[in-house]
């Protein structure tokens, strides 16, 4: 069932691409698309087969980007994959894409994760190693974790994630939603705080996001001085772009990453998807200065007062750029570019199935946008 709804996604998609390729397009001003490359389905690495990349970090020490795969332990151990993207010309091509590494996460007694123990989504380069997030599974009762790891695969600490984000004792009114859980991950460039946010809202704050409104996503930000969560930020998502007129359980919309300028300012990352109308891909510029900290309330209906969202602004809906897009999950700073721009590199999970693929897009960034000054 799987593989023939699949292919139907893909036939449609294509189809709605052919129709609309022919339209003008109006890219930001900000933004300058540099290219796509790709990796292949089924592709295999040392034994491990390359898929399910749902996060990206860049280090600029190596010069290498981090990939993680959502793989539960599956198909292959849980992993993270090391690869090279060549932006020296000023583009990317479809062959500017290089797998040269693969790690084992490993577990505090130094084992491989065991099968369905974990759902890796997010990574964020921590200058000593890398942090993951797994969003869990309500129904499987797998809690969604914050770790960090050495670029060996070695356990280095835990992050505690707040009560209101946890199903504990099998309590099903609260807590974060199966499959659109914990999947954004970023550090600051100080490395002095880490985020992450919820896809949509949790159980007791209100309901995902539909045609007609955005859900009320969690925004949470860790003080890695401390270990400890120190503050939450309402961000409503945008509704969903379209409704599937296949199958409405296939439709989706929901913050899947952030990428963080400063302790205040973020780019943010939404997913749209309908099954036969393909994927709207959103980037924005998030301001938390003037949000409120919600840290203390359980659920957001028992405000006493009306509160202050996140304040986001459309940065660029990739569906302008004319090319086919797929699941695009991850987000990360890139390398550095001759005219003094920003990369930002985006890549998609391709769910191991064999009609998507692994796509990597680069776009370059006006440098007063990577600062408060340029929000």
């Amino acid at each position: 069932m799987r593989i023939l709804l699949s292919i139907l996604f893909i036939i449609l998609t294509l189809t709605f691409f052919l129709i609309f390729s022919t339209s003008s397009v109006a890219i930001s001003t900000i933004i300058d698309f540099m290219g796509q490359g790709d990796l292949s389905t089924g592709l295999i690495y040392n034994n491990t087969e390359v898929g399910g990349l749902s996060g990206i970090t860049y280090n600029p020490e190596q010069q290498v980007y981090y990939v993680i795969s959502d793989d539960p332990s599956n198909i292959n151990k849980a992993r993270f994959y090391t690869l090279k993207i060549d932006l020296s010309s000023g583009s990317l091509t479809e062959t500017g894409v290089t797998v040269i590494g693969v790690t084992l996460l490993l577990t505090e007694t130094g084992e491989p994760f065991t099968k369905d123990s974990l759902d890796p989504e997010g990574i964020a380069f921590s200058g000593n190693g890398i942090f993951i997030v797994s969003e869990g599974n309500l129904y499987q009762n797998i809690p969604a974790f914050i770790k960090e790891f050495s670029l060996e695969g070695k356990l280095l600490r835990s992050l505690p994630i707040p009560e209101k984000f946890m199903n504990e004792n099998g309590n099903k009114n609260q807590g974060l939603r199966s499959n659109l859980s914990l999947e954004s991950l970023t550090l600051t460039p100080d490395q002095n705080y880490l985020f992450t946010a919820s896809e949509n809202a949790l159980i007791q704050d209100g309901e995902i996001a539909n045609l007609d409104r955005g859900t009320p996503s969690r925004i949470l930000r860790y003080n890695l001085q401390t270990n400890q969560p120190d503050q939450e930020f309402l961000y409503i998502t945008d509704p969903l772009a379209n409704s599937s007129f296949i199958a409405e359980q296939y439709n989706r919309q929901g913050l899947v990453d952030l990428l963080a300028i400063d302790d205040q300012h973020l780019i943010s990352l939404e997913r749209s998807f309908s099954l036969g109308l393909g994927y709207t891909i959103k980037l924005f510029l998030v301001n938390l200065e003037q949000a409120d900290n919600i840290q203390d309330l359980p659920s957001i209906k028992q405000a006493n007062s009306e509160i202050v969202p996140a304040e986001k602004t459309l940065l660029l809906n990739l569906n302008r750029l004319n090319i086919l897009i797929d699941n695009i999950e991850g987000l990360t700073w890139g390398s550095p570019l001759p005219d003094g721009g920003r990369s930002l590199i985006l890549i998609s999970d391709n769910n191991f199935m064999s009609l998507q693929t692994t796509q990597i897009i680069a776009l370059r960034i006006n440098p007063n946008v990577v600062s408060p000054s340029g929000l």
